[in-house]
């Protein structure tokens, strides 16, 4: 009996150099595929996420993406999110929009541009802003190792995953971070600081996801794009600037923040297919 397969990429993002960024595991061509294989896939590939790319239900879209961790689904996240559009176009999709590519996803509609930076995806919006309560504060500062005063600020940053972030002064506070992540299980924090002056990138930021399963992320577009907006909108940082993440489990991601002449905050990377083939789905 035939085994039924579907197209499948592996694309690295977020690095210009191969196996230096986030790779994001893309289905393609996956109408007919049901949550329960989605998640066991999610958990078989064991990558921060996998995709699944669906035909569109709303007229204004060019595709539909699911977005899946090894713990559950999410409404949106930001490399999948680039690793996905590269893989429809290398596989032959063609927008409505020549100029850019629409994606549904359950969190609405995502907008994606080609940039000289590569794929950029316009930042959707922050669902939950504010301040930390402190008792939540605490507990992050003190899993993540950080004395009180070494947090210079600190905001709900939450675009769909539930992010929230804590700034710090240096780079170098943010790279050596060695969280016990045991005592914040659920939590989906950032942690951001600044590059000394006359470095090529204006930041550092480091992702700790174990409510869904990842300790780590190695680069990740859906916290830069709020943290971005938040550092923006309070003055910190101007655009256009570059982010470095990753260096902490051996990667060189790399993502630029631009603003376009419409005012949209824009979340750019490289993306390079380095695997692909077909994804098989024997019956049982």
């Amino acid at each position: 009996m035939p085994v039924p397969a579907r197209p499948f990429a592996q694309v690295d993002v977020f690095s210009a150099e191969p196996y230096r960024g986030n790779p994001v595991a893309v289905v393609l061509e996956a109408d007919g595929l049901d949550e329960e294989t989605m998640q066991r896939i999610a958990r078989w590939t064991n990558l921060s996420e996998t995709t699944f790319v669906l035909a569109p239900t709303d007229p204004t879209a060019d595709y539909r993406l699911r977005i899946w961790t090894p713990g559950g689904e999410l409404p949106f996240a930001g490399h999948p999110t680039l690793g996905s559009a590269h893989a429809w176009v290398e596989r032959g999709g063609l927008p409505r929009d020549p100029d850019r590519i629409v994606q549904e996803c359950a969190a609405g509609l995502v907008e994606i541009a080609r940039t000289p930076d590569g794929f950029a995806f316009a930042a959707p919006p922050v669902r939950r802003t504010g301040d930390l309560d402190p008792e939540l504060l605490d507990r992050l500062t003190e899993a993540l190792g950080l004395a009180p005063e070494q947090v210079l600020g600190h905001q709900w940053v939450d675009n769909g995953p539930g992010w929230c972030v804590l700034r710090v002064a240096t780079a170098a506070e943010v790279r050596a971070l060695r969280p016990d992540l045991g005592r914040i299980p659920e939590a989906m924090v950032g942690v951001v600081g600044a590059h000394p002056a006359g470095s090529p990138h204006a930041v550092e930021l480091r992702a700790f996801c174990p409510g869904v399963g990842v300790a780590e992320d190695p680069v990740t577009g859906s916290l830069n794009a709020s943290v971005a907006q938040w550092l923006h909108r309070t003055g910190v940082l101007a655009p256009p600037w570059t982010v470095t993440q990753g260096s902490a489990l051996g990667r060189a991601g790399v993502v630029g923040i631009s603003v376009d002449a419409a005012g949209t905050l824009r979340v750019a990377g490289a993306t390079t297919t380095l695997f692909s083939g077909t994804a098989r789905f024997p019956t049982a």
